[in-house]
């Protein structure tokens, strides 16, 4: 592709909808902001659950858990006085016994602060249950979290779980221990380690985030964040998160991010599809202000070739992804909440890359850029190319499959992002 008219197109494209939002025209598309959630709370972290089952790295949601304590330890986006955890069984097939539930300041690895260490209770009592299917906030506990401060939930399971709702690639680490140890200050007892989240679906706070809104990112393995460091907290909505605490517009920054997932198929183990859990994983988080949606590359190089956990190809067309982009950005207005597109970033020479996977992504971010049917845009596809192929990831940012970002290109993804877009 001639790397001239592309670039002049973007350009064009960029300008045009800036004299619409000048000129007024471009506030039909735009939703009025809306409310925090009632009673002051909203998301500061979160990740979205999936079907127990195989997935990149060995995981613990198809055994459960019997008689064992799981610490998870999270980093917030934005702090605030108060502090509640949501936990969820989405896709549990039996209520979920919880026997008890800690949470705390993070000390080191598995360790926590013992001072800060608060008891989980829902409706005062310390053991509760999670319907089949649902979705539970804890009681709110008094803590003092600051901006990007690291949590640590402890879940104590005496009785057998079953298959796990979890969330595949945690990037982070996770800590099991044989027994009841919801209240160990140290790390001793936890002598297993997994990569995955179990149950933990939302920590919420009443603070300054509040009163400011949320940005959920929504997308695949590129919001999950594949390919940064484990345990560094440097995908895109971390980094993102960073910089708006560095601006001094700290923000609550969601990453709602599943590994594999497609605008139009669903998976058993790379989630269902866009379409259908945007509104749980998105719309329904505590004080969304805006959503960037970053999806569509799964759909494009599934269709040429397997998924990497043996999926088969499923043919998806680049208007089929434009539809369910559609779709997303109409759910979304309907609940006054802002959209974001995201272009989809080069992939050449990655497994994904042929000569008809381009041209739909061509078409898919020729789209994104010039219908104005979004919001805003950020444009990773340009914030992201080698500078001598505009089709390539720039190698400074490449994790190395030519696909997927390294922890300078999660940066660069969340400096592309123009924060006055947020809402």
């Amino acid at each position: 592709m001639n790397a001239v008219p592309r670039r002049l197109s973007s350009l064009l494209a960029i300008s045009l909808a800036t004299l619409l939002a000048g000129s007024g025209m471009a506030s039909a598309q735009t939703p009025a902001r809306t409310p925090a959630t009632a009673g002051g709370w909203t998301a500061t972290w979160t990740a979205s659950p999936q079907r127990p089952g195989t997935n990149f790295t060995p995981n613990w949601s198809e055994q459960g858990f019997t008689n064992q304590t799981i610490r998870q330890v999270v980093r917030i986006s934005a702090g605030g006085a108060r502090a509640r955890i949501r936990l969820s069984n989405a896709y549990g097939t039996a209520p979920l016994k919880v026997s008890g539930a800690t949470v705390a300041r993070t000390a080191s690895g598995a360790a926590v602060q013992p001072a800060s260490l608060r008891q989980l209770t829902v409706k005062r009592a310390r053991a509760f249950t999670i319907p089949a299917g649902a979705e539970l906030a804890t009681d709110p506990v008094t803590l003092g979290l600051s901006d990007l401060d690291s949590v640590t939930v402890t879940l104590y399971l005496a009785a057998p779980t079953g298959p796990a709702t979890y969330h595949a690639q945690a990037m982070a680490t996770s800590y099991r221990a044989a027994g009841d140890h919801r209240a160990d200050s140290g790390a001793g007892a936890f002598d297993q380690t997994s990569l995955s989240w179990y149950y933990l679906s939302g920590v919420d706070v009443i603070g300054r985030a509040s009163r400011q809104g949320a940005v959920v990112a929504f997308g695949d393995s590129l919001t999950d964040g594949y390919g940064s460091s484990p345990g560094a907290d440097n995908r895109y909505p971390d980094e993102l998160a960073e910089r708006l605490a560095a601006m001094g517009r700290p923000r609550a920054v969601l990453n709602q991010g599943i590994g594999g997932n497609r605008v139009t198929v669903d998976s058993a183990w790379l989630g269902d599809r866009a379409t259908s859990r945007f509104r749980r994983d998105a719309l329904g988080q505590p004080g969304v202000r805006s959503v960037i949606i970053l999806e569509g590359i799964n759909d494009i190089g599934m269709s040429e070739a397997p998924s990497p956990i043996g999926a088969p190809p499923t043919e998806v067309s680049a208007d089929e992804i434009i539809a369910g982009h559609r779709a997303l950005i109409r759910q979304a207005h309907a609940r006054g909440v802002r959209a974001i597109g995201a272009t989809l970033p080069p992939m050449k020479g990655s497994r994904y890359h042929t000569a008809r996977s381009e041209a739909k992504r061509d078409a898919v971010n020729t789209w994104i850029r010039t219908s104005g049917a979004y919001d805003a845009v950020v444009d990773l596809d340009r914030a992201l190319a080698s500078p001598q192929d505009e089709d390539l990831l720039d190698p400074a940012y490449d994790s190395g499959d030519h696909l997927h970002l390294n922890d300078a290109g999660y940066r660069a993804a969340a400096h592309a992002v123009n924060p006055t877009d947020l809402g």
